[in-house]
């Protein structure tokens, strides 16, 4: 019985409910009009599986390497590790096990897709080690893991990336990294604990870092959908018809964030909240009947 209990705990150190994240890597498969190219669908779904896996195996590891933080951490600490549910041998056995097959089943699937998976894991290991305690790197190393889903979705499947949808990617990321600064700030504070990079960072601060980030995002998207090299690839300019769909979903976001005090995790704000998950659908919907039907 405790090694079931111990299972679902592992599954639950995975964070499933995070993988959203993941669903960046069918960008390169959607935008390079090979959605419906039946080998490359396949390719993109097991390199989805795949860095939903070792995304979990990353978050399994900062929470070993976190434990004494996260146990005296109001957020954190009903987490199965920090509570005690799951014990730490449990946890770095599943670790030894599950990362040797992601990495064996990335190289398996695609050389370069595997290099890309092996930055992501280096890249999360800093950031758990060092980068997450120094301010403006790590709001920036976590949105250019982002960046890398991006990049593994176009090398497995042998695609080039736009730069377009490098700066947009990015740019969304931070806006997602730095409101989870603010309502940790916010609600670390108020709960006497703090991270050691958040005395780095104030509200004032943080708040003019996420208008830029706002504005930026939207102004990048607007000009991909103007871009000659847009129009030209998919033969049409009525993309530019989705931008009032992102300026909404920008705008409710920072409603969430500073009216409904979302932000500890950015993803699940586009699971939970239906006007925002509407606009995406919706957003979908229209990109998809634009690139593959007009």
């Amino acid at each position: 019985m405790e090694d079931k209990s111990s299972i679902i705990y592992i599954i639950e150190t995975l964070r499933p409910r995070q993988w959203v994240k993941n669903f960046l890597i069918f960008a390169g498969l959607i935008f390079s009009q090979n959605l419906f190219n039946p080998e490359k669908f396949l390719y993109s779904l097991l390199a989805f599986l795949l860095f939903c896996l070792v995304s979990g195996i990353v978050y399994t590891v900062n929470d070993i390497i976190d434990l004494p933080y996260d146990k005296v951490n109001p957020l954190k600490s009903k987490r199965p590790l920090a509570s005690g549910r799951l014990k730490v041998s449990y946890a770095r056995l599943a670790v030894a096990i599950l990362l040797p097959l992601s990495l064996i089943g990335s190289y398996l699937l695609h050389r370069r897709f595997f290099m890309v998976v092996a930055g992501y894991i280096l890249l999360q290991i800093l950031y758990t080690l060092y980068i997450k305690d120094i301010p403006i790197l790590d709001v920036l190393s976590i949105s250019f893991g982002s960046l890398l889903r991006v990049v593994a979705g176009t090398v497995v499947i042998d695609v080039s990336i736009s730069s377009w949808l490098i700066i947009c990617t990015i740019l969304l990321a931070l806006l997602l990294a730095l409101s989870k600064r603010r309502y940790e700030l916010i609600n670390l504070e108020d709960a006497g604990v703090k991270r050691k990079v958040l005395k780095d960072y104030d509200l004032q601060l943080l708040d003019q870092m996420i208008n830029i980030t706002t504005s930026s995002v939207l102004i990048a998207y607007t000009l991909y959908t103007m871009s000659q090299r847009t129009i030209e690839r998919f033969d049409t300019s009525d993309l530019l018809f989705t931008v009032p769909f992102v300026l909404y979903g920008l705008f409710r976001y920072l409603y969430l964030i500073y009216r409904r005090g979302f932000g500890e995790s950015p993803e699940e704000a586009f699971i939970i909240d239906k006007p925002l998950m509407i606009d995406i659908i919706l957003w979908i919907i229209i990109v998809f009947v634009i690139i593959y039907i007009l």
